[in-house]
C-alpha cells in the first residue's frame, strides 16, 4: 500500500487532490506534508477559552482551507463545520466537532508522516 492508496481509505478524496495538482503526485505528497507540518505547528486545541477564541479561528480556517485544498475532505468538513459554530457563539458544541475529528486527523497526520 501506498501513501495515496492508505490516505484514500482514510476519507481522502486523493483522486480530487491529485486532480487539483495536475495529476502531479510528488507535488500533491510535498503540499500534504505542508498541511501536516502546519497542523502540528499551530494545533488546534480542545482546551480553548470560551470567551476569547479569536487566535483558535484563525488556526482553524487556515486548516480548514489547506485541507480543502487538498480535497482532505474529513478534516475539511469538520473544520468548516468548527469555524461555523465559533463564529455563531457555540464554542461547547464547536468542541464535541473538534473532540470528533482529532483521532481522525490524528490518523491522517501519522500517515503522512509515515512516507516522508
Amino acid at each position: 500500500m501506498n501513501l495515496i492508496q492508505e490516505l484514500k481509505n482514510l476519507g481522502v478524496n486523493t483522486d480530487e487532490g491529485l486532480s487539483r495538482m495536475g495529476g502531479n503526485s510528488s507535488l500533491y505528497e510535498r503540499m500534504l506534508v505542508k498541511l501536516k507540518d502546519m497542523i502540528k505547528n499551530s494545533p488546534v486545541q480542545m482546551d480553548f477559552d470560551n470567551n476569547d477564541y479569536s487566535d483558535i479561528v484563525e488556526s482553524a480556517h487556515a486548516i480548514k482551507g489547506a485541507s480543502g485544498n487538498l480535497a482532505v475532505t474529513p478534516i475539511y468538513e469538520s473544520y468548516s463545520e468548527f469555524v461555523k459554530l465559533l463564529r455563531e457563539q457555540k464554542p461547547e458544541e464547536a468542541k464535541e466537532v473538534l473532540g470528533k475529528v482529532l483521532p481522525v486527523q490524528d490518523a491522517i497526520i501519522n500517515c503522512i508522516e509515515k512516507y516522508s
